[in-house]
């Protein structure tokens, strides 16, 4: 069982992207992000689950080379977003 608040294990994005994993539905979801900021509860449901129920408050430390912080995780996925490198872990 992993802690609230913790990255899914890799095992765990692959089940999560599923339903994502076809660019267009990624950027949907962007789209929303985009049209309605984080707070919007359906975004805030795929966070939550994203992170085991609990939306990281931040800083966010992330895979990317180049660019291993983030202030919290709304920019996080903002930044994934606008990249198209949806599939990017913290």
């Amino acid at each position: 069982a992993q802690q609230l608040g913790m990255p899914l294990s890799d095992q765990e994005y692959r089940e999560f992207f599923r339903s994502l994993r076809a660019a267009r539905r990624a950027s949907t979801a962007c789209l929303l992000r985009a049209l309605y900021g984080c707070q919007n509860p359906l975004i805030r449901r795929l966070d939550e689950y994203e992170n085991h129920g609990v939306i990281p408050e931040g800083p966010i430390c992330s895979e990317l080379p180049g660019t291993p912080f983030f202030p919290n995780f709304c920019s996080f996925s903002f930044y994934r977003c606008t990249r198209k490198r949806y599939f990017i872990k913290v």
